[in-house]
């Protein structure tokens, strides 16, 4: 979905409009590690995204909130986002961090099935039910933890434009929840922009999904690891 003017998104008191940002790049993204929530800080590149991405949000009006996962990565993007926007104080929540990936976090992606068999095994599954060993989160629990975050956000804010910084595997979750008949969004690019609207009635809706174009500008690639089925 390609962008709009921001000023023609009039808000209406029917609706709150969520503004969804994925992290910066870490190092473990670069390096194909999963993070899970393991706490990676962003390295240069992920900093120069979020820089970028803020000075694009920046031109939003009456963002009113910029609400962040309490992990390193998303919190510092955040942090940077905020002050582009009137200074807003961040506001953590924990239910917005990543799945939890159990005894895969921290591994390389390609040696999943080596070092881990049961855990990779676990991870691939195409039930949405089935954990990870050492306690890793299923699809569904991700799902359940991060849509509830999203209509609590949502309904403390109808009427509002609110910032969530978060990861790739819950705005995937989010983008399952509001897109037509739950089809999948596909890889979430480091500090991409998505666009949900919840309006009362318990209806969401996409008006944007995993624009980038304020990286594009700057010349970065999109070598993030992670944001797809690999959440990081």
């Amino acid at each position: 979905m390609s962008g709009s003017n921001p000023t023609s998104r009039d808000l209406v008191s029917s609706y709150a409009e969520i503004i969804l940002v994925r992290h910066g790049e870490t190092d473990w993204n670069a390096l194909g590690k999963l993070q899970g929530q393991l706490d990676v800080d962003l390295n240069e590149v992920g900093r120069q995204q979020a820089v970028a991405v803020a000075e694009r949000l920046s031109m939003e009006p009456h963002v009113s909130a910029v609400y962040s996962s309490d992990l390193k990565r998303a919190h510092e993007t955040a942090e940077i986002i905020a002050a582009k926007c009137g200074g807003l104080q961040v506001i953590r929540d924990p239910t917005l961090r990543e799945r939890h990936l159990g005894d895969l976090q921290g591994q390389v992606y390609s040696e999943l099935n080596r070092l881990k068999p049961e855990a990779y095994q676990a991870f691939i599954s195409a039930k949405r039910d089935q954990e990870i060993p050492g306690g890793g989160e299923s699809i569904d629990q991700l799902y359940q933890r991060c849509t509830s975050s999203l209509q609590r956000i949502a309904e403390k804010h109808r009427g509002e434009r609110v910032i969530v910084v978060s990861h790739g595997g819950v705005i995937r979750s989010l983008y399952r929840r509001a897109a037509p008949k739950g089809r999948s969004g596909g890889k979430v690019h480091n500090t991409s922009v998505g666009i949900i609207r919840l309006a009362e009635g318990d209806v969401w809706s996409v008006q944007l999904w995993n624009d980038s174009s304020h990286l594009k500008q700057l010349g970065f690639l999109k070598s993030g690891f992670g944001g797809g089925t690999a959440s990081g």
